[in-house]
């Protein structure tokens, strides 16, 4: 089945339309776009530049991709972004390009899922099965992980990371990388725990969730160094790929400090 365009759109003839795409009522979509297999626009959605959605895709009205990003060294270089299959974009969301100083491409994995109001900035990563609750706010070049929930009108700094299965509450504003099955809360954001509710719900076995508990318990006890306890986590749990997934984290951090519980230990 061929693309259904509504005759309000405004479809450059040089888009690339997969089958069966619907385009809605006063959408705009420029020479450069892609849309795979599947792909629908409810109404009113702006896409520019070198913009690809993927598969099953379903935007929202008044979402807007592919506009110049927001960094005052951009100078106007051939950028773009990549979103996965099976994403929901909802009402207002708007995702920049990488940058020309930067990386060249925004990265969104499959079956994310972006409330109203989202903004994902320039040169971001995300993985596959993402939440944005309304109004989430990344800045540039930050790297979230899969399985990652963050909650309404929170915020993560640029250059941030947040691992794999982490939870970040309501409001709380992240300055520092958050390690994979993290929870944290707060402004300026604080590590809370772990996200104990997420692993439950993801179906982590309770000897795996027991086994994350005690790592987290060394890693930010009061005894000796940060450094220590981490090479302690390391040799402890070497055959747990959880834990070592949170040890690999924090070795590899080179930009940003690891967000610690609140009483800065």
């Amino acid at each position: 089945m061929s693309a259904t365009i509504h005759p309000t759109a405004v479809v450059d003839p040089k888009a690339q339309l997969g089958t069966n795409v619907t385009i809605g009522p006063m959408c705009v979509i420029g020479e450069n776009a892609i849309l795979h297999d599947d792909v629908t626009l409810i109404s009113q959605v702006s896409i520019a530049g070198h913009t690809e959605v993927g598969e099953g895709s379903i935007l929202y009205p008044f979402v807007s991709l592919g506009h110049p990003p927001q960094d005052f060294k951009h100078k106007g270089g051939k950028v773009g972004i990549k979103i996965g299959k099976r994403n929901t974009l909802r009402e207002n969301v708007t995702v920049h390009p990488g940058t020309d100083v930067g990386r060249a491409d925004t990265i969104i994995g499959d079956d994310c899922y972006f409330m109203v109001g989202a903004h994902v900035a320039h040169e971001s990563r995300l993985g596959n099965h993402v939440t944005f609750s309304n109004y989430v706010q990344i800045g540039g070049a930050v790297t979230i992980g899969n399985n990652v929930i963050m909650g309404g009108l929170s915020a993560a700094h640029q250059f941030t990371r947040i691992g794999d299965h982490a939870f970040v509450g309501a409001m709380a504003l992240v300055t520092t990388d958050v390690i994979p099955f993290g929870s944290v809360i707060g402004n300026h954001a604080h590590l809370a725990g772990l996200n104990i509710v997420g692993l439950k719900r993801r179906g982590f076995e309770r000897e795996t969730i027991s086994d994350l508990r005690s790592a987290y318990r060394l890693l930010f006890a009061q005894e000796g160094t940060f450094k220590e306890r981490l090479t302690d986590c390391a040799r402890l749990y070497s055959d747990h790929p959880q834990v070592m997934e949170i040890v690999r984290f924090i070795e590899t951090q080179d930009k940003r400090s690891i967000c610690m519980p609140h009483t800065g230990r």
